[in-house]
């Protein structure tokens, strides 16, 4: 017994050895795993089957061995497939090193079975939350089933009994905590792994916190202050950035050799730039740099990408040889990933800055050429009878296409779209006399900003398609009031009034060219506060219409200068 757990350590001695290489951590670790990860597994579990039948210890013309650790971990790890040819790859190395043998045949077929029961145990030992504990009773279940083998297939009958007399129950108990404890080797390096990925998570994060400078662009710039930070919060020796032709950035071990603006000197970064794919460099050799006493001797250089298209490369270099391991590789992808995230947001922020600059002109360019012509007109018919009013008149028409015509701006005060609103409406009022009435009730506590050019349109609305259309016109109510979350303003006209049709008309896609002010208010409401907050529109046909909207206190608006 004392012989054979002393076998038995020495497997897991391998075991803990093989489990420090990355090839293996990453086959074991991989959600997924190909055809190709699956032969490769077998292989190696395969192989560990052989070093177990080689440390054995020969009694009565058999073997006392370890040879099932590796088997039926391979299957429990890698499945059906892993347990059944790690156990043709064991057993058949077993059988075929004693053609013959008392035992030679019984043992391929029981180590064959114990890692096709592995396999199929694979889902269920997944699921368990005791994985020592199944790995263990299934370790002792699967000894026993080869116990039973032996009796069954090794000839003559009273030669296996008195073998399975004597290593049955060493073996069951041996190779079920060898199972077990091999499978909390794996696990431990599954949660080193996962503890590994935590971290550098949470680092990749924490620099892309201090790191928002590519939301302004991807310059030389930007990435520098990006290299420095991640210089800062890393142990690489260097961080350097290029767009598709030359150095942007690069901070650290080699300055005075990489510099800013420089094309791309390695043939290694063109070829990632090309082909969409990181590369590591594990010697000086492979970065391809020429100056002769360049101190980075491996790197990791990985794409950046905006709008799927590659501009640029990230870059982390160490001082060692073969010094990129897991943790800087993962380390750059999830950074670039982040970056390509930044840059594409920054698009967005342009697309919206843009179009938000569009909606804004458009509203502009509906200045009515009638609504000028008409203005002249009636200032000329006051020049002669009433210069002075001709005057003001006419200081009000300049204020209104002053503030038409100016160049875009994010935000006025409520005041100022009032001073807007006043000089559109002195004009009207020339024009129609009596017909129009306006009045104001804005409360005094009213401390309000506001996207420019919102409230005239309303307006425009309530007195053209409202009160004008009775032959003995109406009034029109302008209203702010502050409220704890924010300012309610209203537009209300005793006009004519429309239909539920007609609003519906107003504010959608189809609408017609005399509705574009109230959709494009509309649309502007709700891109800068939400959706909840567009125009809010109540209409009765013969009694008026009630154009209310809201603007919460927020600090923050859609730039647009």
């Amino acid at each position: 017994m004392e012989n054979l757990i002393n076998r038995v350590g020495l497997i897991l001695i391998l075991a803990f050895l093989l489990s420090r290489f990355g090839m293996f951590r990453k086959l074991v670790s991989k959600k997924s795993i190909n055809l190709e990860d699956k032969i490769l597994l077998a292989v190696i579990f395969g192989v560990f089957g052989i070093i177990g039948t080689y440390t054995g210890i020969h009694i009565q013309g058999a073997i006392a061995n370890s040879r099932v650790i590796g088997v039926f971990v391979g299957g429990l790890l890698g499945g059906p497939f892993v347990g059944v040819l790690s156990g043709i790859i064991a057993g058949g190395h077993r059988y075929l090193i004693d053609i013959g043998g008392f035992t030679a045949f019984a043992c391929a077929v029981s180590t064959i079975s114990e890692g096709m029961l592995a396999g199929y145990l694979k889902k269920r030992f997944d699921k368990s939350a005791h994985r020592f504990t199944f790995a263990l009773i299934g370790g002792f279940v699967a000894e026993i089933m080869q116990m039973i083998i032996i009796l069954i297939l090794a000839k003559p009958y009273d030669a296996a009994v008195d073998l399975v007399r004597i290593i049955g129950i060493p073996m069951i108990l041996a190779n079920g905590i060898g199972i077990a404890v091999f499978i909390v080797m794996v696990d431990s390096v599954l949660h080193g792994m996962e503890k590994e990925a935590s971290f550098q998570a949470q680092l990749a994060l924490s620099i892309a916190n201090n790191t928002m400078f590519f939301r302004e662009g991807f310059n030389s710039i930007t990435a520098t202050k990006t290299a420095e930070v991640i210089k800062s919060m890393t142990d690489v020796a260097a961080v350097a950035f290029t767009d598709k032709d030359k150095i942007i950035a690069h901070i650290g071990e080699g300055e005075d050799h990489h510099h800013v603006g420089e094309l791309v000197k390695t043939e290694l970064t063109r070829h990632v730039l090309n082909n969409d794919r990181f590369i590591i460099a594990d010697k000086r050799k492979e970065i391809g740099c020429d100056h002769f006493d360049c101190k980075l001797k491996s790197a990791i250089i990985v794409p950046i990408k905006q709008d799927e298209k590659v501009i640029g490369a990230l870059k982390l270099y160490k001082r060692e040889e073969k010094a990129i391991t897991m943790v800087e590789t993962e380390l750059a992808l999830g950074l670039a990933q982040l970056f390509s995230t930044q840059l594409e947001l920054s698009r967005i922020d342009q697309q919206k800055e843009l179009l938000a600059k569009s909606e804004l002109r458009a509203l502009q360019a509906q200045i009515n050429p009638h609504f000028l012509f008409n203005a002249i007109n009636t200032i000329v018919s006051y020049t002669r009878t009433q210069p002075d009013h001709a005057r003001k008149l006419l200081i009000h028409l300049g204020d209104f296409f002053r503030s038409n015509l100016q160049e875009p701006i994010s935000e006025v005060d409520l005041d100022k779209e009032i001073e807007h609103i006043i000089s559109y409406v002195e004009i009207e009022k020339a024009r129609f006399g009596d017909k129009l009435k306006i009045e104001y009730h804005i409360d005094e506590n009213v401390n309000c900003i506001i996207p420019p050019l919102l409230l005239q349109p309303l307006v425009e609305n309530a007195i053209k398609h409202g009160v004008l259309k009775k032959l003995e016109g109406g009034l029109v109510k302008i209203s702010a009031s502050s409220k704890e979350n924010g300012t309610y303003i209203s537009v209300l006209d005793d006009g004519v009034g429309m239909s539920e049709e007609k609003i519906k008309e107003l504010i959608n896609d189809n609408s017609t060219r005399d509705s574009i002010g109230l959709k494009n208010v509309d649309a502007r409401l709700k891109n800068m506060y939400g959706n909840e907050n567009g125009l809010k529109i109540q209409s009765t046909e013969g009694v008026g219409t009630l154009i209310t909207l809201f603007i919460p206190n927020r600090k923050e608006v859609i730039a647009i200068d």
